[in-house]
């Protein structure tokens, strides 16, 4: 298959160049404002539209195997594609838990049969991904997975962490942690700040978050560890982070585009608001957001986690934890950071393609002649209205919903291969 994508404004690593670009069996092979033609299956015109590499989500739940009823690898990938997603890496909580060969096994056997993008799944950190008691084992789990994460659990002990960590930095691997003390949790369900006390629910302080963070970053800071922080949400951890990579801690994060747009007084009485961890507070968004200028939070991912329509019907504290975010994340971030002037496209594109491609070696992140045609095509000047029942997921819930946003993906390449289009000016040889 040869792909020519003529007349489009090509991601340099620091701007945007015209530019046509050659695609032969999965790789670029000439980039340039002429390029030749002859050959070509299919002929795009770009039409000066934004090539990027494709985004990679670091953190999503695919529900697959065990919890299909909320979402497949199948869908979560075409959910993925039509954002402009080319990789993913899916979180432990399903079943069996990819605790083991045979666990995993599960999981991959159905990503190489329906999966329309690249899936990456972690593996858990403890047996039955507890958050306590037996570890797994690492060493016959590396080669398989990105990583490992028990997330939806914080790891409760301080010696099953540094174990855990001990042995990831023999392999060389990176522990994902989802940071959460359960005995500071006294069954709260969203922030325990402003909008609690006036509607008079139950909290989740900000420390259950960020007390795990500082434990953990003096562990890896002990052990070598790769360590990267999952949905970080609190100005606390923020600072935390910041302080560690200024010691040389091995440690990286991400936040989602919830937590930099949204806080605690944005709540409204439905399912589609709860998540954890949960809308922080005006000041706690802010200091994300300065985190994310300032590169102390390295990526942005989008925690998908697609439940069923009843499962989030039932207010703040009946529904289930979570919110769908491949199909709103970059339109979101691209119309309130990138328009408003508080971010470029370049550090989205950072945030979104670069940094997790290279923090979970999962490749370059370059366009350019001998790479892996890994791409998205972005109409930064489209308009429109978050309609959920659009969603390729089957996921509905976000807060998202009505929202006028900016930015669509309108093509995307996986491996060479068009995984998804709505361009309209195209050409087909």
């Amino acid at each position: 298959m040869k792909l020519v994508l003529k007349n489009a404004l090509v991601y340099t690593g620091d701007g945007f160049e015209k530019n046509s670009i050659v695609i032969e069996d999965s790789k670029i092979t000439a980039i340039g404002t002429s390029v030749c033609l002859d050959g070509a299956n299919r002929v795009f015109d770009c039409n000066n539209k934004y090539l990027i590499p494709g985004f990679v989500d670091v953190h999503v739940h695919l529900r697959e195997p065990g919890f299909s009823y909320k979402e497949t690898i199948k869908t979560g990938t075409m959910a993925a594609a039509s954002a402009g997603y080319t990789a993913v890496c899916p979180m432990p909580n399903v079943n069996p838990v990819p605790d083991s060969l045979e666990g995993i096994k599960a999981q991959t056997d159905i990503i190489e049969r329906d999966a329309c993008i690249k899936v990456y799944p972690y593996a858990s950190i403890t047996k039955g991904r507890k958050g306590e008691g037996e570890l797994v084992d690492f060493e016959a789990l590396g080669d398989i997975a990105v990583g490992f994460s028990d997330d939806g659990c914080g790891v409760q002990g301080e010696a099953d962490m540094s174990e855990a960590m001990k042995r990831c930095a023999k392999l060389g691997k990176i522990i994902s942690a989802h940071c959460e003390v359960n005995e500071l949790l006294n069954g709260g369900y969203i922030h325990d700040g402003e909008y609690a006390s006036l509607h008079n629910h139950r909290g989740i302080c900000s420390k259950s978050e960020w007390a795990q963070i500082e434990r953990d970053c003096r562990l890896a800071e002990e052990t070598g560890c790769r360590y990267h922080v999952c949905h970080i949400s609190t100005k606390e951890s923020v600072d935390i982070i910041r302080k560690a990579k200024a010691r040389g801690v091995r440690v990286t994060c991400e936040t989602a585009p919830h937590y930099l747009t949204l806080c605690d007084m944005d709540l409204k009485e439905e399912g589609r608001f709860k998540m954890n961890p949960p809308l922080r507070s005006a000041q706690d968004r802010q200091a994300l957001i300065e985190g994310i200028i300032d590169k102390t939070i390295d990526v942005i991912a989008t925690d998908h986690a697609p439940h069923s329509k009843e499962e989030k019907s039932k207010g703040l504290e009946g529904s289930a934890m979570g919110i769908v975010g491949l199909e709103t994340a970059f339109p979101v971030l691209y119309t309130k950071l990138v328009k408003t002037g508080v971010i470029t496209l370049e550090r989205l594109i950072d945030l979104m393609s670069v940094k997790p491609r290279e923090i979970f070696t999962l490749g370059s992140g370059k366009i350019a002649v001998g790479e892996t045609a890994d791409l998205a095509l972005l109409d930064l000047d489209k308009e429109f209205t978050v309609n959920p029942d659009e969603f390729l997921s089957m996921g509905r819930a976000t807060p998202f919903e009505a929202w006028e946003l900016f930015g669509e993906n309108i093509l995307t390449i996986c491996e060479g291969e068009v995984v998804y289009e709505t361009i309209q000016q195209k050409i087909d040889s």
